[in-house]
């Protein structure tokens, strides 16, 4: 595996451990919240690997990027949150930042 998958990888996982720590409701429910805490481990794990040869705040961005995007989407399309120009609008601008780090990669 590449360092940019385990990256992406990882994003994804940030993606599952938020949604899943909401449906512990408070680590009230076992499951949900072992499945959070396990996901989240794993999703730091990858990016402290990934971080071997890829710059921390290119990583990091890009994690987190993936991780805040997801998670939004998620929110909209499985929870029923409500959708804005405003929410699309700042979704696209953590995109545009992580791409913005991207380019000035050396």
């Amino acid at each position: 595996m590449t360092d940019w998958l385990l990256l992406l990888v990882a994003g994804g996982l940030e993606i599952v451990w938020a949604a899943a720590l909401k449906e512990s409701a408070g680590f009230s429910r076992p499951w949900p919240t072992f499945l959070g805490l396990v996901t989240a481990a794993l999703s730091l794990l990858l990016l402290s690997l990934a971080l071997r040869s890829l710059p921390v705040s290119l990583a990091y961005a890009v994690w987190v990027g993936i991780g805040t995007a997801g998670v939004a989407i998620y929110g909209v399309f499985a929870l029923g949150e409500t959708v804005s120009v405003v929410k699309l609008a700042s979704i696209l601008l953590i995109a545009l930042g992580v791409v913005g780090l991207a380019s000035t990669r050396q």
